[in-house]
């Protein structure tokens, strides 16, 4: 099986190419900058470079018409952006979408795959909810509204005739990650997180990395077109995530909780200043409205129809402290700035 994947050189995309490569098949991974470390380590992995963007429809043509499966899993992920950041955010999410579906639709490619989100369906509400709930609140994030036209994107291909699965993640967890959660976790590792958070009782439902990479290759091997499947793990609430954390020794834990509009009306001053000093504003008003709702979401579709399970949150919190102290050797002659940000490495 020949697959065109794009978003190979990101956090999501190494662990699901080795799914992807694990099943026999052969794949092509469209890539910026082929000499790239990301890029290098697909390359040794047995990957095809093929140079392009999702921003650059005809730079894909030709590496995507020989490809049985195409998987679109780029897809940019930040909060607390500048003007010029959303927009460009907007474009690679949105607009690289509609570029990649209408190719893969042009091209009458027999089976394709998009990496959505549960964003897209926005907060659950106090219960579990499945594929067919619709969204009920209004949209709060610059992140949140580029996914969701995205989504609708790929639901309108679906209608036209593509032969397409959806796949839709919570909250990726693992370790070198650049979300807001990510950071939280090399504060705690690094022993500076303050003991303050805000909603501790809202609820979510993430998913180890791997686990989605073996759900969305599982998609692409057997999942059902024209449907949606979303990639979930056990609901945790704010509280619980971090006293999984305890198992492992690390900064204090949270004691102060905050009323979520005050922790916003802190954060947002701090958003220019982040980006200033180089990293994801993991300290935001967008961060904090997304994380006072809860995201209580079910995957068990996929567990029946794909066989796909998913590790303990124990398990995925301490496998992902795990990881981030390995990967402190690395971080030997970094400052303190340094080692909040994510390692620019392969694997």
């Amino acid at each position: 099986m020949k697959v065109y994947l794009t978003g190979g050189t990101g956090f999501i995309g190494q662990p699901l190419t080795k799914a992807l490569l694990a099943r026999g098949w052969s794949v092509t991974a469209l890539v910026r900058k082929a000499d790239s470390p990301q890029a290098q380590a697909l390359s040794k992995m047995g990957v095809q470079l093929a140079k392009g963007d999702v921003l650059k429809r005809e730079s894909m043509r030709a590496p995507m018409s020989e490809a049985e499966i195409v998987v679109h899993n780029a897809g940019m992920f930040e909060y607390g952006l500048d003007r010029a950041g959303n927009q460009r955010m907007q474009a690679v999410n949105v607009d690289g979408t509609e570029n990649v579906l209408g190719l893969a639709h042009e091209l009458g490619i027999p089976r394709t795959v998009y990496t959505s989100t549960l964003q897209a369906f926005g907060g659950s509400g106090p219960q579990m909810r499945d594929e067919t709930y619709t969204r009920q609140v209004p949209i709060r994030t610059s992140y949140e509204q580029s996914k969701t036209d995205a989504h609708q994107v790929a639901l309108g291909y679906q209608q036209r005739g593509l032969p397409l699965i959806i796949v839709c993640p919570h909250q990726v967890i693992g370790p070198n990650d650049h979300s807001p959660l990510g950071y939280f976790m090399r504060l705690y590792v690094n022993r500076i997180m303050p003991p303050v958070a805000w909603s501790p009782n809202s609820i979510f439902c993430c998913v180890e990395l791997h686990d989605l990479a073996e759900g969305i290759a599982l998609a692409a091997e057997k999942g059902r077109t024209g449907e949606t499947y979303f990639l979930c793990g056990a609901p945790q609430s704010f509280r619980e995530i971090f006293a999984s954390w305890r198992k492992r020794p690390g900064a204090l834990l949270p004691r102060i909780w905050l009323p979520a509009g005050l922790a916003a009306a802190f954060f947002a001053p701090l958003e220019p200043l982040q980006r200033k000093l180089g990293l994801h504003c993991f300290l935001s008003a967008g961060i904090v409205r997304v994380g006072a709702m809860n995201w209580i979401y079910s995957s068990e579709k996929a567990q029946r129809e794909l066989g796909w399970t998913y590790r303990s949150a124990e398990a995925m919190w301490l496998g992902t402290y795990d990881g981030e102290v390995q990967l402190l050797s690395k971080r030997k002659k970094q400052n303190l700035l340094q080692r909040l940000k994510p390692l620019d490495v392969g694997e």
